[in-house]
């Protein structure tokens, strides 16, 4: 859906909308108010289920629920579509089997045989929409879940160990990265979720440990494991630990050829990780390396993971993640008093990532920062939702996936493996504002098909929704709105034009 900025008064309120961005002022709102803002920092942004509970429970009683979430189940129609979803499912025994019959396919034909470059293509473009329906399902739930903080924990943990559906057959593998790494580990131990990610066929191919062997080493997983998934840049290791990573880490493949290799290796064939995944002693450099000032020398997994015990021990990793966590819920620039305690706690506990999260969200840095964080786009996405649909059941997540790429933030599309910035500077442009704006429209004139699966426009007669006389708005987000967004929201002359400026004003941009 296109929009433009037909009203003078519109032009002028998206100006004084940038202009305020640059100079975030700190919350001012009554305690319960205070209180309620909380919850955007630890769920999506409220709905009035939130709300309620927060309101039976309190706020510790809430954190706990958050952190310790059990399985709660997902309304009836969100489950339903899922289930509608190739990608969700597939199986990686699924997957394993269906790319070594394309694998087989493809080999039984001449490399310039047209037959093959048509196979090649249409393997790749069924690998792209299932990482499409990977994006839908975690918005889906993302949006639905009452387990706010750990969908919030997935997404986080999913740009932290980023990787880019079009590498290879990256994109068949992202729904089962979501679902079997990333989520089931995202409040758990950092450590296991380390070692998922790094057994996980979607990260051994986007970083290149799957080509990494004997004799032909490849040291980008190795590199990217310390720097960007640990210990940061300046954690102080060398690059020779680099280099006795990278051969300690030799021989773990993504396995498409089990049988051939099964055949040429005998007796030291393959240990076997999951259904594409395996680690294979005769591509692996056993000899002596010595990481971090410590000797490793062996042939099977359990080198690999001395390793990732070695590192994530160390007072770097518990620092960077502890930074990382704290960029991302407190502030751009986290206080250093936080992140000392965060650390302790990362170190007291071995990396029980709810422990660190716990120390986050009762931190007094926390509730002073209230208001000031600008969201990201996909925060703003799904916290817009939230509060348009309050409750409603979004079974169509198409139209957000798209809006996710006009925003510059899509799931699984970040092509390096830093991850999407967690800064603001990277996210409240004049360009972003505008696409937020458009959002705005879309969703505040009910005219985005969210609620009827697969559908590309809502049906003709769709209202657009009341969020002025929702009692999650008058409870939620009206105490907090500053004196320049009432007088914008006063000047609206109907719903749609009301709707638009609440969701595009700074109020609802910061959390």
């Amino acid at each position: 859906m296109r929009f433009t900025l037909p009203k003078p008064w519109i032009a002028g309120a998206l100006v004084a909308l940038l202009l305020t961005l640059l100079a975030p002022t700190a919350l001012a709102a009554p305690p319960d108010a205070r209180n309620i803002a909380w919850l955007d920092r630890i769920t999506f942004g409220a709905d009035s289920a939130t709300l309620a509970q927060y309101r039976k429970l309190g706020r510790e009683g809430f954190l706990q629920a958050q952190l310790h979430p059990g399985d709660p189940a997902l309304p009836p129609a969100v489950t339903t579509q899922l289930a509608s979803l190739d990608a969700e499912r597939l199986t990686l025994n699924d997957i394993a089997t269906q790319l070594r019959e394309q694998r087989a396919k493809l080999r039984a034909l001449d490399k310039g045989d047209p037959q093959r470059r048509a196979l090649a293509k249409a393997w790749r473009k069924r690998g792209h929409a299932l990482a499409d329906q990977a994006a839908q399902a975690e918005l889906l739930r993302a949006i639905a879940s009452p387990a706010q903080l750990r969908e919030q924990m997935t997404v986080f943990w999913l740009n932290h160990f980023s990787v880019f559906q079009r590498k290879r057959q990256v994109g068949w593998f992202v729904a089962d990265y979501t679902n079997r790494v990333i989520r089931p580990h995202a409040l758990g131990s950092f450590r296991d979720l380390v070692m998922a990610t790094l057994t996980s066929p979607a990260m051994l191919q986007y970083l290149d440990n799957a080509n990494n062997a004997r004799g032909h080493y490849n040291e980008n997983y190795a590199r990217e494991l310390m720097e960007l998934h640990t210990l940061g840049v300046h954690a102080g290791y060398t690059q020779q630990d680099v280099q006795a990573l990278m051969h300690i880490l030799s021989g773990l493949t993504l396995d498409l050829r089990p049988r051939e290799r099964a055949r040429r290796f005998g007796a030291r064939g393959p240990q076997r990780i999951n259904a594409l995944v395996a680690f294979y002693p005769r591509r692996h450099d056993a000899s002596p390396q010595v990481f971090l000032g410590h000797t490793f020398a062996g042939d099977d997994m359990s080198e690999i993971r001395r390793a990732v015990d070695l590192i994530v021990a160390q007072p770097a990793c518990a620092r960077f993640i502890s930074t990382e966590l704290a960029r991302y819920f407190v502030a751009d620039t986290p206080s250093p008093a936080l992140i000392d305690r965060m650390s302790r706690t990362f170190q007291r506990t071995h990396g029980d990532i709810a422990a660190v999260l716990h120390t986050l969200f009762t931190a007094p840095e926390l509730d002073a920062q209230l208001g000031r964080k600008f969201k990201d786009p996909m925060q703003f996405v799904i916290s817009a939702v939230r509060l348009s649909a309050d409750g409603r059941e979004v079974v169509n997540a198409e139209p957000l996936v798209k809006a996710l790429r006009t925003l510059g933030e899509p799931l699984y599309g970040r092509l390096t493996p830093d991850g999407w910035p967690l800064q603001a500077t990277s996210w409240n442009s004049s360009g972003q504002m505008s696409d937020r704006f458009r959002l705005a429209r879309a969703l505040g004139s009910g005219r985005m098909p969210l609620f009827d699966p697969g559908a590309k426009r809502a049906p003709v007669g769709t209202a657009p929704p009341d969020i002025a006389a929702s009692m999650l708005y008058r409870e939620s987000l009206a105490p907090r709105l500053r004196d320049a967004t009432r007088q914008a929201l006063a000047q609206a002359r109907n719903r749609v034009e009301w709707n638009t400026l609440l969701l595009a004003s700074p109020d609802f941009n910061f959390r």
